[in-house]
């Protein structure tokens, strides 16, 4: 789904900074690409690029727990038992909601297996977001569809029945574009 808003950015004439976890995936021609491979390293990038944007869209599905010490060598499997300390990886949404006086709009996503409005819109309110875009983790991955439930922080829902996520990577970027345009309008107020 990055990529394809990526792609819905570039075609409208938007710069665009790509910060990509490994992936299958051609990055969009025109993008300033940046790969990472870790979740720290993704936390640093998007911190480094925010406040160059108008815009940041954090859709990865970056892992909630990385283990707490990482064996420089190979773990010889044995008969014994293993067990492996997890601790908490940074939260990038919620670190750029909480930044004091940013001037770009927080967008982030929301996979859910169950109670979809009511996770989202907790979210939306936790993490303090401008918008969460929410998804029933079971229809959009590992498919070109998807559908959504955009929610807003003045409370307004808009809903994008299933299509392609082409199409709606564009129908988000405009979503994107209007909410940005109305914040400007506010500041300047």
């Amino acid at each position: 789904m990055g990529y394809a808003i990526a792609e819905a950015a570039l075609d409208v004439g938007h710069d665009v900074i790509l910060v990509s976890g490994p992936v299958n995936l051609e990055p969009p021609r025109n993008t300033k690409f940046i790969s990472v491979s870790t979740s720290d390293e993704m936390f640093e990038a998007v911190h480094r690029h925010a406040d160059e944007s108008d815009v940041c869209v954090l859709c990865a599905a970056v892992a909630d727990y990385k283990p707490a010490q990482v064996s420089p060598v190979k773990i010889k499997k044995s008969a014994a038992q293993v067990s492996l300390e997890l601790i908490p990886t940074r939260d990038i949404l919620d670190s750029l909601g909480r930044r004091h006086n940013r001037k770009f709009l927080v967008v982030g996503f929301a996979a859910e297996t169950d109670h979809l409005e009511t996770n989202a819109t907790k979210k939306l309110r936790e993490k303090d977001c401008d918008i969460i875009v929410a998804n029933d983790a079971r229809i959009g991955m590992e498919t070109d569809e998807n559908e959504c439930l955009i929610l807003f922080r003045d409370g307004e829902t808009k809903k994008i029945s299933r299509t392609p996520k082409q199409i709606l990577a564009r129908e988000l970027v405009k979503i994107f574009e209007n909410s940005q345009q109305k914040c400007l309008t506010k500041k300047m107020s």
